[in-house]
């Protein structure tokens, strides 16, 4: 819903200008998956090698976001949905500064994810499956949720009393079941060196 009575204002300064003093396009990595599958883990720690390399990012965490910007919003279906548009809203913005975004999020159903990726529609939308079997997950359980979950303490949990919704057609897949933490950001810098999408020229500090 759009607010009445304003209209957007565009200064001079481009998101192409300011792509060209950090020295690098923005691009937005999805990252959807069941809780413990690492998408937090992974989302930061290709960010700090990307730091590294001298480029500006941001790391959206869920857990971050529903401690202030979404506080309010419940777990429900319509909860969730409204959580994955403010963080859309917000990435946008980030977008527009010229950052590499990250964004660790179950976001479970494909549709709520589909209208995240119209409506930041920057062209460099990559949505990354960080994909775990349940029962991995839940061994892992590194929050405590699963028991709760399985004990009914906790409601609208995915996984256990809410679906997960595989994505189709991601643009990466991460099994982190079968690889490490190391072995997954290694894939997750090759994929965006692979898309030519933020690299202005060479110049790097750090890893290449």
């Amino acid at each position: 819903m759009k607010c009445p009575n304003t209209i957007p204002y565009r200064g001079n300064i481009s998101r192409e200008k300011r792509e060209i003093l950090l020295n690098q396009k923005s691009m937005v990595l999805w990252l959807t998956g069941l809780s413990g599958s690492g998408k937090s883990t992974i989302a930061h720690a290709v960010e700090e090698r990307l730091h590294a390399m001298g480029r500006l990012t941001y790391v959206f965490d869920g857990d971050n976001v529903r401690q202030g910007l979404c506080s309010d919003l419940s777990f429900s279906p319509e909860g969730r949905a409204e959580n994955l548009r403010r963080i859309s809203e917000m990435v946008k913005l980030f977008l527009d500064a010229g950052l590499i975004c990250l964004t660790a999020f179950i976001s479970p159903l494909r549709d709520d994810r589909e209208r995240c990726r119209k409506l930041i529609d920057c062209g460099r939308f990559f949505e990354i499956y960080v994909k775990c079997p349940l029962e991995v997950c839940e061994e892992r359980d590194v929050k405590g949720l699963y028991k709760l979950a399985r004990q009914g303490k906790i409601k609208n949990y995915t996984g256990v009393s809410a679906p997960y919704e595989e994505p189709i057609t991601p643009d990466f897949v991460l099994e982190t079941d079968k690889f490490s933490i190391e072995e997954c950001v290694e894939k997750v810098v090759r994929f965006i060196q692979n898309k030519n999408s933020f690299l202005l020229n060479s110049r790097t500090t750090g890893k290449d």
